[in-house]
């Protein structure tokens, strides 16, 4: 999230409300416009209850699903140089092979699936490097019983990666669906209105503003907040970065130096597909 554009936001929002209230309350009648404030109070209670319990629920769905893009991201990470590991117990040529492909499908997640997540149309398409992987292994059989087990082990760590994969990709096109979205902005007009029948021109100007101010500040916030949960791929604050993939990529280069091993990458820098 752009903080400074949140906070524009808020401000803007915040003013227009303040504004709406100073300008009813010039027409307003002393005392508000309900002859029994105590019942509109209750009234309001009710709705801002309301209110309240179902945002509570809205960003606790968005929350769980911000960080399950967030965790899986660094599963996928974790497990993808885990893979790079086993793959060294396959034995040449397709332990080269394979390393060459897993460091192909990290760069296609920075470079390529990453920008996608963030304009939202990540959805169901594959890693090509995945489907390359699978047909690298299906060429490979075991000899040895070390070979044998690094055999299970990959497969293992396959369906792990991919698990991570689909929760990483989850939180691309956003949980929550435009009804609800629409019901809160309806509540939000609804409460917005009703706070303009508790204008008083009894009351000084800022006190009018401050009861206005607060309400529409903390609702337009929280609506912010929900709108950063449910979109957690963005380049702003607190957004889900290939922090954990980059930083993973850098690992598996490192080792591949220290251990003298020459790897023949079939990608280019971007992960696309060598010509």
């Amino acid at each position: 999230m752009n903080l400074v554009w949140a906070m524009l936001v808020i401000a803007a929002v915040t003013a227009f409300a303040v504004a709406a209230m100073l300008f009813v309350r010039r027409g307003s009648p002393e005392g508000s416009r309900f002859a029994d404030g105590d019942r509109a109070s209750g009234v309001f209670g009710v709705l801002a209850t309301g209110f309240s319990v179902l945002l509570g629920f809205v960003v606790f769905l968005a929350f769980e699903s911000y960080d399950q893009s967030r965790s899986g991201a660094e599963e996928e990470a974790l497990v993808l140089a885990q893979q790079v590991q086993t793959a060294q117990f396959l034995g040449e040529p397709v332990a080269g092979k394979l390393t060459g492909e897993l460091v192909c499908y990290g760069r296609s997640v920075i470079h390529t699936e990453w920008p996608r997540a963030e304009a939202g149309d990540e959805g169901d398409t594959i890693n090509p490097w995945g489907v390359r992987l699978f047909q690298t292994l299906q060429t490979f059989q075991p000899d040895t019983p070390s070979q044998e087990a690094a055999y299970g082990k990959w497969l293992d760590q396959t369906s792990d990666r991919e698990a991570a994969r689909i929760d990483r990709i989850h939180g691309a096109v956003g949980v929550i669906p435009t009804p609800l979205w629409v019901v809160l902005l309806m509540i939000t007009g609804v409460i917005f209105v009703f706070m303009l029948f508790f204008a008083d021109r009894s009351e000084g100007a800022i006190t009018q503003a401050v009861l206005m101010g607060s309400v529409s500040s903390v609702i337009a916030a929280m609506l912010l907040l929900i709108g950063f949960l449910d979109s957690p791929f963005h380049k702003g604050v607190g957004g889900v970065r290939p922090v954990a993939m980059e930083r993973t990529m850098n690992i598996v280069d490192d080792a591949l130096r220290a251990v003298n091993q020459r790897v023949v990458l079939p990608c280019d820098a971007q992960g696309n597909a060598a010509s």
